[in-house]
């Protein structure tokens, strides 16, 4: 993924220009004033920023409080707005006990300043925070997002990403193979529903060929604005990991329909066959829908990591020897699951279409059968008056 830092945004900044760190030292601590405390100005994706320390605690007492501020927030242009994921932390000596937050929150005039009114209790900063000079150190790393709606899209600065994915794989793992599982979960119970499933396989089968080649493609704009508007969810900190892994996993796809070389991260072990290819900006099933459902539901995902949450600060002699090829394993592991959550999501969309097609036909049946039921009633009923009509005009007429 290292490759795409240089990708324009679309506003003039390269990726690696919406990235950007910042220190910010406060000298005798322990005597300073406990007022709040500004860093100087710092800019990240074309906006100023400052961090604004309350080292007594901001409505609070007993804390140290952080916040990352938009800087002359109110000189700036009417309705403008900054997505931004970032993370504070205190430095310790040891720096494995440092102490990191993360957020992702969107800046705008009347929310211009965000953070931690409870970042850290104040006792816990005698324990290795303020340094043998007395001096308080504390960081932000700042990633500007700039989101697009119609596909997944990079979010994040490739080393910040390897500190964000150490920490929160987990999560992102799960939220994948959540919707994997849940996805496969209707169409197990739509393949136990015997009658049903056999209805669909014969209404598949009666289509022409062409109706089925047809059926069995769709833009990739009209599914993947779908993947966004599930997976990007604005307040979770792990959305911007999530967007870059399907962003990866598109990559992929794209790649290996044209041919080329296939990323790095997924040359390490045999992919299992394609579910959908990439035709210009079209998604098209690579086998028949029905046959791809039922793959679908047996195919093994791939195996969980269970590794837990990992220290965001390499250790050792061999720790970034170690660090690569661990990051690297990730990266791997949660493209391919980013790519069975876009493959399951074509194949979903385009089912859905036939099951739409098949219900349309279902019900026009449904109705093209109450209509003659309700004709051949008329008829019965015209034909009887008729008969009752007749017998009484060949009754003689009685003598009066």
């Amino acid at each position: 993924m290292a490759e795409t830092d240089q990708v324009d945004d679309g506003y003039g900044l390269k990726l690696s220009e919406l990235f950007g760190k910042h220190t910010c030292k406060i000298e005798e601590y322990s005597v300073i004033d406990k007022k709040p405390i500004r860093s100087r100005l710092f800019e990240v994706g074309g906006c100023q920023w400052y961090i604004l320390v309350y080292p007594e605690g901001c409505d609070v007492s007993g804390f140290l409080s952080l916040f990352l501020c938009v800087g002359n927030y109110d000189q700036l242009l009417p309705g403008w707005s900054h997505l931004a994921q970032f993370t504070m932390s205190v430095v310790n000596k040891d720096p494995k006990r440092s102490k990191f937050s993360d957020t992702l929150h969107q800046f705008w005039k009347k929310e211009h300043d965000w953070g931690w009114k409870k970042f850290m209790e104040l006792p816990n900063l005698k324990y290795g925070f303020i340094d043998d000079f007395n001096s308080l150190t504390i960081t932000a790393q700042v990633q500007v997002i700039r989101e697009r709606v119609d596909r997944p899209f990079r979010c994040l600065d490739n080393d910040y990403r390897r500190e964000l994915v150490r920490v929160y794989l987990p999560n992102v793992e799960l939220i994948f193979r959540r919707f994997v599982q849940e996805k496969r979960s209707k169409l197990e119970k739509l393949m136990e529903d015997k009658a049903r499933w056999t209805s669909l396989r014969a209404f598949w089968s009666g289509m022409d060929q062409d109706s089925r080649r047809g059926t069995s493609r769709e833009k990739m704009n009209v599914i993947l604005t779908g993947v966004v508007k599930c997976f990007f969810i604005k307040k979770e900190v792990t959305s911007t990991l999530v967007m870059d892994y399907l962003y990866s996993a598109l990559k992929d796809l794209e790649g290996q329909t044209q041919n080329k070389k296939a990323p790095r991260m997924l040359e390490a072990k045999e992919l299992p066959a394609p579910v959908v290819s990439v035709d210009k900006d079209m998604f098209v099933l690579d086998d028949d829908v029905l046959l791809l459902l039922e793959r679908a539901v047996l195919e093994p995902m791939p195996p969980k990591d269970e590794r837990g949450p990992q220290n965001r600060i390499k250790a050792g002699n061999n720790g970034e020897e170690f660090d690569k090829e661990s990051y690297e394993h990730d990266e791997m592991h949660l493209t391919e699951l980013g790519r069975r959550v876009v493959e399951i999501c074509a194949l979903f969309h385009i089912f859905s279409k036939i099951e739409v097609a098949h219900q349309e036909v279902i019900v026009l049946k449904m109705q093209e059968e109450l209509i003659r039921e309700e004709e051949e009633a008329g008829v019965g009923s015209r034909g009887g008056q008729k008969k009752l009509n007749q017998r009484n005009r060949a009754k003689p007429k009685r003598n009066k």
